[in-house]
């Protein structure tokens, strides 16, 4: 049975670089990130022993999301510009990818959450996706799971459906309706404003989607334990704002791209070893089994 590990490498980028002192090589660049982005990814395949391997990035492009809305992660602009170290590392960890054999996925117009969307849906067998992004777990069901950070770089537990339910209160299927409702302010869209995260859960609970929260709105007759006057003005109120917030949070399953499962099929631990010794990574290699050549202990994969 094939075993997909894709790798949110935005998500797990930013993890590994504030995890980590901050490295510089003798240029003055910033490498911390691609030791702990690789770090993680080993103790993945040690952990997980997938046969296949994605890395999925985000593309600097604006996406079909910004289009949409125009506020769309419009606060992330001063992270973007604070953390030029943090994102200067994707070319590199794109060298490392490319002397592995292995593709790195990233397209235009879209995010990598449509991207690891898409490539799980494609993809034969079970998915595990490591990111530390709540948002995916809207894509976890029966074949796929989130493996997420807790704390540093190796303490990680598995996200299946379960968990989720138990993390957020909803089901995997319905953190889209969740999202409506309470929005985001990491990225920026409003939801429906004064409905908070407990209401979410129990409107969802009992009405099961954000639609059939307002067909009972409209239709009903009836009474509800939790849509008292005040909770049915702010909902009439924020219709367009919580509609609006749905569409931005639903991950694409249908980006133009295509899962290859021959060029992903994970690297040998000898192949690994052989680029960590272009890196210099010593005690990765260790990790692995091997031993560290002393010639390579400068980096040469990114002279």
């Amino acid at each position: 049975m094939n075993k997909l590990l894709i790798l949110d490498g935005n998500s797990v980028l930013h993890r590994a670089y504030y995890a980590l002192p901050d490295w510089r090589n003798r240029s003055g660049e910033a490498t911390a990130g691609v030791y702990g982005f690789l770090s993680m990814m080993l103790k993945a395949i040690e952990d997980l022993k997938p046969t296949h391997l994605a890395v999925v990035f985000d593309h600097p492009d604006p996406t079909f999301r910004h289009t949409m809305y125009v506020g769309y992660q419009t606060n992330r602009e001063k992270e973007r510009q604070v953390s030029e170290d943090i994102w200067g590392q994707i070319e590199k960890l794109k060298k490392v990818f490319q002397s592995l054999s292995l593709p790195v996925y990233q397209l235009s117009g879209f995010e990598a959450d449509d991207l690891i969307g898409t490539l799980a849906r494609q993809a034969k067998g079970d998915v595990i996706i490591i990111t530390g992004d709540r948002d995916l777990m809207q894509l976890v069901n029966d074949r796929v799971k989130l493996y997420m950070p807790v704390k540093g770089l190796s303490d990680t537990q598995i996200i299946d459906r379960d968990k989720v339910h138990e993390k957020l209160g909803v089901w995997p299927e319905q953190v889209i309706d969740y999202k409506a409702l309470v929005g985001d302010s990491s990225d920026n869209y409003p939801g429906v404003v004064g409905i908070g995260p407990k209401t979410a859960v129990q409107l969802i609970e009992e009405f099961g989607s954000f639609e059939k929260i307002y067909e009972f709105i409209n239709t009903s007759p009836l009474p509800s334990p939790n849509l008292g006057e005040g909770t049915i003005r702010k909902l009439v109120d924020g219709y367009e704002g919580g509609e609006l917030s749905k569409r931005l949070a639903a991950i694409r399953i249908d980006a133009p791209v295509t899962y290859d499962n021959a060029q992903c099929t994970t690297p040998s631990p000898q192949k690994i070893t052989e680029v960590l010794q272009e890196l210099g990574y010593k005690s990765l290699i260790k990790r692995m089994g091997g031993k560290a050549d002393e010639s390579s202990a400068r980096p040469r994969l990114f002279e």
